[in-house]
């Protein structure tokens, strides 16, 4: 099993975000969870990668070959995989992993969550999502996400499919018990009554 980490290239202001991150990725490695990140080894993204490391996990990095040249990439990875742009970046992560988990981060890390998030409601993918809580870091962001869902903008199914989770133990038993919600756009089932008419365009439509 590999979890897709997303986190911040900075250490933050808060220590507890490094300690927490730090555990984290330590917890992994001894449950024989392999670590899929952005490569890195600056920031938070660099003490999940030793922290994994030192305790013996694999650890995956996807960097695009423009931040390779910057330097920025982990020496010390199990494996880094050079891709050639951010969209393929994503797109390696999310097929290297069978989990997501956003730690403490900047906008690339909510950026990186959302995709996944969005690729779950529109059944791109059925693996499960989830939120590293460290002293209420996501609470605000989650608290404007339930204020969407009561607004009718986004279904309750596919907020509460969002995993927060202290810590490494949590999560990944969470992770273990979670089942995948239907599909944003699911045909109905009978109990939502008959299927609206569906138009077919003259045209191909775009692929995603």
């Amino acid at each position: 099993m590999r979890l897709a980490v997303y986190t911040g290239a900075s250490l933050g202001s808060d220590p507890l975000f490094s300690e927490a991150a730090r555990a984290f990725a330590t917890t992994l490695a001894r449950r024989g969870v392999g670590v899929v990140y952005g490569g890195g080894h600056v920031g938070l993204m660099g003490v999940v990668a030793d922290a994994a490391l030192a305790a013996g996990g694999e650890v995956v990095g996807v960097m695009p070959q423009s931040l390779v040249d910057d330097e920025t990439a982990h020496p010390g990875l199990t494996e880094l995989r050079i891709v050639r742009t951010m969209h393929e970046r994503k797109a390696e992560m999310a097929a290297l992993a069978d989990g997501f988990v956003a730690l403490p981060g900047g906008l690339g890390t909510l950026e990186e969550i959302f995709e996944a998030w969005t690729w779950l409601q529109l059944g791109v993918h059925a693996k499960p999502v989830g939120f590293l809580d460290v002293a209420g870091y996501w609470k605000p962001l989650l608290d404007a996400v339930d204020s969407m869902s009561a607004a009718g903008l986004v279904r309750p199914e596919h907020r509460d499919a969002a995993v927060v989770a202290q810590d490494a133990d949590e999560l990944l038993a969470r992770f273990a018990a979670w089942e995948a919600p239907r599909r944003r756009w699911a045909e109905p089932s009978a109990a939502d009554g008959p299927a609206a008419t569906r138009s077919v365009p003259t045209r191909s439509a775009p692929r995603m």
